[in-house]
């Protein structure tokens, strides 16, 4: 059954509630890494319920709508990946609020027959008086899933990586079990989780949510030019080039142009590019 491309386009699962605790909250930051080391003042206030402050990132796990996996859509679930993800903080989150969501898909994209299909989507998080917080966008490929018939062939370009050294550099160790923390966010794709079904999708093992990496490397945006500070972080994107595996050590190189912050990440063990084209706005 090939992709449905008016089905998928019509899909209009919300208004979802969003809704989140300080529990909650903690719980995101100890699944992208925070915390793992114990004298690390800046970090603990992301998972310390004391003098908490909520991890600027955690916007893009709220009020997703989940995957795609009714059969009337067309695709091959075990087949689709996450490409690329972008945040923008209309105000600072708080630790505790009442949100709602609005996701949608925009596009898809068509690389043509044998190829893949691009599945662009987005959502507003809104407060109760109807203020936006939060507006997450991301694409994610559907391997395979291409000629269709879709009209639009060619996704944006994305921010340029500069191709001179970085500023600084930035490593973040990862626990082996951290696919196992973030999916409590909601993403349970077996991928993330069951040896047979990361092999069914190419992978040799499981691999690390792709929302996961985004976090580590907003964490390392705002350890080497924030101060750790949430507040600071109006924006940030990214698109994903190869899989994390939890247990990695993730290195996030920087370039700085006065607000506007330029990254990207590789694991050094296997000197790979695994998130590029970054892009942070700071206030």
């Amino acid at each position: 059954m090939p992709l449905n491309y008016e089905r998928i386009l019509a899909h209009r699962p919300g208004p979802l509630d969003a809704n989140y605790d300080d529990n909650r909250c903690i719980l995101y930051a100890l699944g992208i890494g925070i915390g793992m080391d114990p004298l690390d003042g800046e970090q603990i206030k992301f998972v310390h319920e004391r003098e908490l402050k909520a991890f600027p990132t955690f916007a893009t796990v709220l009020g997703w709508p989940g995957r795609l996996t009714d059969p009337a859509f067309g695709i091959d679930a075990r087949m689709v990946v996450a490409a690329s993800l972008k945040v923008t903080l209309h105000r600072p989150l708080a630790v505790r609020d009442r949100l709602t969501s609005d996701p949608r898909i925009v596009e898809v994209i068509d690389k043509g027959a044998g190829k893949h299909a691009i599945l662009q989507s987005a959502r507003t998080l809104h407060a109760a008086d109807g203020t936006s917080v939060a507006t997450i966008e991301s694409a994610s490929v559907a391997r395979g899933h291409g000629g269709f018939g879709g009209k639009v062939t060619a996704a944006p370009e994305p921010h340029p990586t500069p191709d001179t050294p970085p500023d600084a550099t930035c490593d973040l160790p990862t626990p082996p079990n951290l696919a196992l923390i973030f999916r409590l966010m909601g993403d349970e794709n077996p991928l993330h989780i069951d040896p047979a079904s990361a092999k069914s999708s190419g992978y040799d093992r499981p691999i690390l949510h792709g929302a996961a990496t985004f976090g580590i490397a907003a964490h390392a945006v705002l350890r080497l030019a924030a101060g750790y500070d949430p507040a600071r972080l109006f924006s940030i994107e990214a698109r994903f080039s190869r899989p994390v595996f939890p247990g990695d050590t993730i290195r996030t190189e920087l370039w700085r142009n006065g607000e506007d912050i330029s990254f990207r990440c590789r694991v050094p063990a296997r000197d790979e590019v695994v998130l590029t084209n970054g892009r942070a706005t700071l206030r």
